[in-house]
Protein backbone atom coordinates (compact mmCIF):
# COMPACT_ATOMS: atom_id res chain seq x y z
CA UNK A 1 0.00 0.00 0.00
CA UNK A 2 1.34 3.55 -1.31
CA UNK A 3 1.65 6.16 1.76
CA UNK A 4 -0.27 9.30 1.01
CA UNK A 5 0.95 12.61 0.34
CA UNK A 6 2.72 14.96 2.84
CA UNK A 7 -0.65 17.23 3.64
CA UNK A 8 1.89 20.53 4.28
CA UNK A 9 3.74 20.26 1.07
CA UNK A 10 0.40 20.37 -0.77
CA UNK A 11 -0.86 23.78 1.60
CA UNK A 12 2.21 25.85 1.19
CA UNK A 13 2.04 26.01 -3.01
CA UNK A 14 -1.93 27.30 -2.15
CA UNK A 15 -0.84 29.45 0.60
CA UNK A 16 1.52 31.07 -1.45
CA UNK A 17 -0.61 31.82 -3.97
CA UNK A 18 -2.98 32.73 -1.80
CA UNK A 19 -0.57 35.25 -0.51
CA UNK A 20 0.34 36.59 -4.19
CA UNK A 21 -3.41 37.06 -4.60
CA UNK A 22 -4.10 39.20 -1.95
CA UNK A 23 -1.13 41.16 -2.52
CA UNK A 24 -2.12 42.21 -6.47
CA UNK A 25 -5.44 43.07 -4.50
CA UNK A 26 -4.48 45.70 -2.22
CA UNK A 27 -1.54 46.88 -4.85
CA UNK A 28 -4.34 47.61 -7.54
CA UNK A 29 -6.88 49.07 -4.57
CA UNK A 30 -3.87 50.83 -3.93
CA UNK A 31 -3.37 52.21 -7.29
CA UNK A 32 -7.07 53.45 -7.78
CA UNK A 33 -7.24 54.89 -4.82
CA UNK A 34 -3.82 57.06 -5.24
CA UNK A 35 -5.11 57.84 -9.25
CA UNK A 36 -8.91 58.87 -7.76
CA UNK A 37 -7.36 60.98 -4.94
CA UNK A 38 -7.09 64.65 -6.41
CA UNK A 39 -10.24 64.31 -7.56
CA UNK A 40 -11.41 62.70 -3.94
CA UNK A 41 -9.53 65.61 -2.68
CA UNK A 42 -11.39 68.51 -4.64
CA UNK A 43 -14.80 67.19 -4.15
CA UNK A 44 -14.03 67.28 -0.40
CA UNK A 45 -12.29 70.94 -0.73
CA UNK A 46 -15.41 71.94 -3.11
CA UNK A 47 -17.85 70.66 -0.43
CA UNK A 48 -16.02 72.65 2.17
CA UNK A 49 -15.99 75.49 0.83
CA UNK A 50 -19.68 75.09 -0.34
CA UNK A 51 -20.69 74.56 3.50
CA UNK A 52 -18.97 77.85 4.22
CA UNK A 53 -20.66 79.87 1.12
CA UNK A 54 -24.08 78.52 3.21
CA UNK A 55 -23.16 79.48 6.65
CA UNK A 56 -22.16 82.61 5.58
CA UNK A 57 -25.08 83.18 4.17
CA UNK A 58 -27.25 82.03 7.10
CA UNK A 59 -24.78 84.46 8.63
CA UNK A 60 -25.81 87.63 6.97
CA UNK A 61 -29.54 86.92 6.85
CA UNK A 62 -29.61 86.71 10.55
CA UNK A 63 -27.13 90.23 11.02
CA UNK A 64 -28.11 92.18 7.93
CA UNK A 65 -31.63 90.39 6.70
CA UNK A 66 -29.95 89.83 3.09
CA UNK A 67 -28.35 87.04 0.98
CA UNK A 68 -24.52 88.39 -0.24
CA UNK A 69 -23.29 87.81 -3.66
CA UNK A 70 -20.72 84.72 -2.91
CA UNK A 71 -18.24 83.89 -4.95
CA UNK A 72 -16.12 80.72 -4.38
CA UNK A 73 -12.53 79.93 -5.95
CA UNK A 74 -14.25 82.99 -8.37
CA UNK A 75 -16.88 80.92 -9.17
CA UNK A 76 -19.99 82.64 -8.36
CA UNK A 77 -21.84 80.24 -5.90
CA UNK A 78 -24.85 82.88 -4.84
CA UNK A 79 -25.79 85.87 -6.57
CA UNK A 80 -26.68 88.69 -4.22
CA UNK A 81 -30.82 89.25 -3.11
CA UNK A 82 -32.02 92.70 -3.43
CA UNK A 83 -30.35 93.96 -0.21
CA UNK A 84 -31.52 96.65 2.58
CA UNK A 85 -29.92 100.00 2.19
CA UNK A 86 -28.40 99.83 5.41
CA UNK A 87 -26.54 97.27 8.15
CA UNK A 88 -26.67 98.87 11.96
CA UNK A 89 -24.49 96.87 13.58
CA UNK A 90 -23.64 99.39 16.98
CA UNK A 91 -25.89 102.26 18.64
CA UNK A 92 -24.66 104.39 21.57
CA UNK A 93 -26.20 107.20 23.92
CA UNK A 94 -25.21 110.72 22.81
CA UNK A 95 -25.65 114.27 24.90
CA UNK A 96 -25.01 116.82 23.57
CA UNK A 97 -25.80 120.90 24.48
CA UNK A 98 -25.70 124.23 22.94
CA UNK A 99 -26.22 127.88 23.94
CA UNK A 100 -27.60 131.28 22.14
CA UNK A 101 -26.96 134.46 24.10
CA UNK A 102 -27.05 137.80 21.74
CA UNK A 103 -26.75 141.13 23.31
CA UNK A 104 -28.70 144.58 21.32
CA UNK A 105 -28.23 147.86 22.89
CA UNK A 106 -27.42 146.19 26.73
CA UNK A 107 -30.88 143.78 26.61
CA UNK A 108 -29.44 139.72 26.42
CA UNK A 109 -31.38 136.89 25.13
CA UNK A 110 -29.96 133.51 25.74
CA UNK A 111 -30.96 130.18 25.02
CA UNK A 112 -29.41 126.82 26.34
CA UNK A 113 -30.62 123.22 25.22
CA UNK A 114 -29.40 119.81 26.14
CA UNK A 115 -30.38 116.83 23.88
CA UNK A 116 -29.99 113.07 23.78
CA UNK A 117 -29.59 110.92 20.82
CA UNK A 118 -28.92 107.57 19.48
CA UNK A 119 -26.35 107.26 17.76
CA UNK A 120 -26.26 104.39 14.81
CA UNK A 121 -23.15 103.00 12.96
CA UNK A 122 -22.81 100.81 10.39
CA UNK A 123 -22.25 99.89 7.10
CA UNK A 124 -24.10 101.45 3.46
CA UNK A 125 -24.63 97.95 1.83
CA UNK A 126 -25.54 100.20 -1.44
CA UNK A 127 -21.80 100.82 -1.63
CA UNK A 128 -21.63 96.99 -2.32
CA UNK A 129 -21.00 93.75 -0.23
CA UNK A 130 -19.62 90.79 -1.64
CA UNK A 131 -17.88 87.65 -0.28
CA UNK A 132 -15.14 85.46 -1.73
CA UNK A 133 -14.41 81.89 -0.62
CA UNK A 134 -10.90 80.40 -1.18
CA UNK A 135 -8.68 77.47 0.90
CA UNK A 136 -6.75 79.70 1.95
CA UNK A 137 -9.02 82.63 3.14
CA UNK A 138 -12.14 84.15 3.23
CA UNK A 139 -13.07 87.62 2.01
CA UNK A 140 -15.39 89.84 2.85
CA UNK A 141 -15.45 93.31 1.12
CA UNK A 142 -17.75 96.31 2.36
CA UNK A 143 -17.89 99.77 2.47
CA UNK A 144 -16.25 101.24 5.97
CA UNK A 145 -18.56 101.96 8.31
CA UNK A 146 -19.54 105.19 9.01
CA UNK A 147 -22.90 106.79 11.27
CA UNK A 148 -25.99 106.28 9.77
CA UNK A 149 -27.88 108.89 11.52
CA UNK A 150 -28.79 109.78 14.92
CA UNK A 151 -32.42 109.77 16.36
CA UNK A 152 -33.85 112.31 18.90
CA UNK A 153 -35.04 110.57 22.41
CA UNK A 154 -35.15 114.00 24.36
CA UNK A 155 -34.62 117.62 24.54
CA UNK A 156 -34.48 119.74 27.25
CA UNK A 157 -34.18 123.52 27.78
CA UNK A 158 -31.57 124.63 30.41
CA UNK A 159 -32.28 128.51 29.56
CA UNK A 160 -34.95 130.07 28.17
CA UNK A 161 -34.02 134.29 29.16
CA UNK A 162 -35.56 137.10 27.01
CA UNK A 163 -34.14 140.41 27.11
CA UNK A 164 -36.34 143.91 27.92
CA UNK A 165 -36.12 144.34 24.04
CA UNK A 166 -33.88 141.63 22.72
CA UNK A 167 -36.54 139.15 22.25
CA UNK A 168 -36.16 135.53 21.69
CA UNK A 169 -37.62 134.18 18.15
CA UNK A 170 -38.97 131.39 17.07
CA UNK A 171 -36.18 131.39 14.46
CA UNK A 172 -33.60 131.33 17.35
CA UNK A 173 -35.16 128.68 18.61
CA UNK A 174 -35.37 126.20 15.41
CA UNK A 175 -31.94 127.04 15.02
CA UNK A 176 -30.74 125.86 18.47
CA UNK A 177 -32.98 122.64 17.63
CA UNK A 178 -31.35 122.40 14.14
CA UNK A 179 -27.62 122.22 15.69
CA UNK A 180 -28.04 119.56 18.25
CA UNK A 181 -28.21 116.46 15.96
CA UNK A 182 -25.56 117.97 13.66
CA UNK A 183 -23.12 118.30 17.21
CA UNK A 184 -24.37 114.56 18.16
CA UNK A 185 -23.63 113.36 14.62
CA UNK A 186 -20.18 114.79 14.46
CA UNK A 187 -19.64 113.71 18.33
CA UNK A 188 -20.30 110.40 17.48
CA UNK A 189 -18.16 110.53 14.50
CA UNK A 190 -15.52 111.29 16.61
CA UNK A 191 -15.35 108.73 19.20
CA UNK A 192 -14.94 105.96 17.03
CA UNK A 193 -17.96 104.83 16.78
CA UNK A 194 -17.59 103.92 12.79
CA UNK A 195 -14.16 101.94 13.78
CA UNK A 196 -15.91 100.04 16.56
CA UNK A 197 -18.58 99.05 14.15
CA UNK A 198 -16.30 97.32 11.96
CA UNK A 199 -14.62 95.11 14.72
CA UNK A 200 -18.29 94.37 16.03
CA UNK A 201 -19.36 93.09 12.48
CA UNK A 202 -15.48 90.97 12.41
CA UNK A 203 -16.45 89.67 15.73
CA UNK A 204 -20.24 88.82 14.85
CA UNK A 205 -19.08 87.02 11.86
CA UNK A 206 -16.21 84.80 13.30
CA UNK A 207 -18.15 83.91 16.41
CA UNK A 208 -21.31 82.73 13.63
CA UNK A 209 -18.66 81.58 11.07
CA UNK A 210 -15.88 78.88 12.96
CA UNK A 211 -13.19 78.02 10.13
CA UNK A 212 -9.67 77.32 10.03
CA UNK A 213 -8.94 79.55 7.45
CA UNK A 214 -8.60 83.21 8.47
CA UNK A 215 -11.57 85.33 8.09
CA UNK A 216 -10.66 89.06 6.13
CA UNK A 217 -12.77 92.30 6.32
CA UNK A 218 -11.63 94.77 3.53
CA UNK A 219 -12.91 97.64 3.82
CA UNK A 220 -13.50 99.67 0.18
CA UNK A 221 -12.63 103.70 -0.37
CA UNK A 222 -15.68 105.52 -1.06
CA UNK A 223 -13.85 106.49 -4.12
CA UNK A 224 -13.06 103.05 -5.44
CA UNK A 225 -16.51 101.73 -4.55
CA UNK A 226 -18.02 104.66 -6.74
Amino acid sequence: MSKSANPHRVAWPIALALIALISAIVVVVISLRLESWPARTARQSTAELERLGKNLRSAFIDIAHLQPRITINDRVYMEQTTPVSELVVLSRRIEVEHELFHTWVGSSKRVKLHGTYIAKAGFDLRKGLSIDIRPDQIMVQLPHAQILGVEQQQVDVLAFENGLWNRISGQDVQSELSALPELAWKKAAESGLPAEAQEVLQQQLEQRIRTAQPLRLIFNDEKKSE
